[in-house]
């Protein structure tokens, strides 16, 4: 997969950027550190001040790249998304069994994630915990049927068709694959979540993960209705 992965390149939506920051290594630097600093300070607390401060760039360099920090968020929700989708098709792309197939997928969407070497500029632990965190704000708001339009979600909406498409393979008498789908892929956020800050409201654990919660839960659904 790794070797694979190496010749990928992470296409988003071209709406989201003004300038293509994959294209200089300015913009590779803006998206690095807008990571770190969003998982430290938190999307409420960042801006492009701080982040140009943190670059020792100006502050006008950065909007040369993004119009809003808004936009800057969904493209970095994009990118993830856009990743993890490249590693749902290689991951399960040979697997004839389709409980087998069916299994790897959801291991896919719901693990912990692991940094990827292919892809330097980005750390993807990092992003991933920013994800979990903040990925909602991309969406919740009053914007969102307009962005939906524009296409700026579609990653997202991928990786949810795809494994929609797998739990149809898997069981084609089901009837709500793709509500299925996104309450796994939104829903594994949600338990890493309580994971980290509401320990008292979830079974989920450091022996206990989302992975084997959705896995539990899925072929037990998806096996009654066969």
């Amino acid at each position: 997969m790794d070797k694979l992965l190496s010749n990928v390149k992470i296409e988003v939506p071209e709406g989201l950027f003004i300038k293509n920051p994959e294209s200089s290594e300015l913009g590779k630097k803006i998206v690095e550190h807008s990571i770190i600093l969003i998982d430290e300070i938190g999307f409420e607390n960042f801006n492009f001040k701080k982040l140009g401060k943190l670059i020792s760039s100006n502050e006008s360099s950065i909007y040369r790249y993004f119009e809003s920090k808004h936009k800057l968020l969904i493209y970095l929700s994009s990118w993830y998304w856009r990743w993890l989708e490249y590693q749902l098709v290689i991951e399960t792309f040979s697997i004839r069994n389709l409980e087998e197939k069916l299994v790897k997928a959801i291991e896919v969407v719901t693990r912990k994630t692991k940094e990827d070497k292919n892809f330097s500029h980005i750390n993807e632990v990092l992003l991933n915990q920013i994800i979990i965190n903040e990925n909602s704000k991309s969406y919740l708001t009053k914007s969102v049927d307009s962005e939906n339009k524009e296409g700026y979600f579609s990653p997202y909406k991928r990786v949810v068709r795809r494994l929609a498409e797998i739990i149809t393979e898997y069981n084609s008498n089901y009837e709500y694959p793709l509500s299925l789908a996104s309450s796994i892929t939104e829903g594994a956020l949600h338990q890493q979540y309580m994971k980290q800050h509401f320990t008292s409201i979830t079974n989920c654990n450091e022996e206990v993960t989302p992975t084997k919660f959705y896995t539990h839960l899925i072929l037990n659904a998806l096996s009654n209705e066969k």
